[in-house]
This record gives structure tokens, C-alpha cells and sequence, in this order.
């Protein structure tokens, strides 16, 4: 069983920063593509970015230049890096690894003056 902890989350001014965290118990984190899907009030959960086990990464059109995801395979852990917030960022932040298809339990960030 993999647990995924997410932490970093929280209520930042638009034109902030804010970093994510997740932390991925097992052995096996490095041959796995992990993911941060976001979900706002009302809406579906949307994938924001994702990076592969050789580090290839991906994302969505509105975070790209913004978002920076990242990985540590030594502490198992991977990153979102998000500057330049806006109010439309405002969602709870979900990590995901393919393969075991297990979801963190989610951490809030808020965009607001």
C-alpha cells in the first residue's frame, strides 16, 4: 500500500508562491510518473503537470511558465513549484502515481487578496 502526503498548501496573496509537497512511502517511488491534479468547487479534477520517472515533464497550458514540477527520488518526494499565483488557481492540489493509481489526500491552496 503507498500513502502519497501532500503538504505546503495555503492562502496566498495573487502574484505569490507557493511549493508543494509530496511524499510517497515505498521503495519503488522512482520508476513511477507522478502527477499534481488540481479540483476546484464545482469542477473535475484536472491534471496541472506531470513529470516521468526520467524526468520529462508536462503541463497544462494555463500553468505552463508559472508551475515548475519536479522530483527527488532520494527522499521520495516530488514538488510543485508555483509562482505568479492567480485567483483561478484557487483548488485543492491532489498528487497522483500512475502505475499504483493511488491520490494523495489532497492540500487547499487559495489565491486571494
Amino acid at each position: 500500500q503507498v500513502q502519497l502526503v501532500e503538504s505546503g498548501g495555503g492562502l496566498v496573496q495573487p502574484g505569490g508562491s507557493l511549493r508543494l509537497s509530496c511524499s510517497a512511502s515505498g521503495s519503488m517511488f522512482s520508476i513511477y510518473q507522478m502527477g499534481w491534479f488540481r479540483q476546484a468547487p464545482g469542477k473535475q479534477r484536472d491534471l496541472v503537470a506531470s513529470i516521468s520517472k526520467s524526468g520529462t515533464t508536462t503541463y497544462e497550458s494555463s500553468v505552463k511558465g508559472r508551475f515548475t514540477i519536479s522530483r527527488d527520488n532520494v527522499k521520495n518526494t516530488v514538488y510543485l513549484q508555483m509562482n505568479s499565483l492567480k485567483p483561478e488557481d484557487t483548488a485543492v492540489y491532489y498528487c497522483y502515481q500512475w502505475g499504483t493509481a493511488f491520490w494523495g489526500q489532497g492540500t487547499q491552496v487559495t489565491v486571494s487578496s
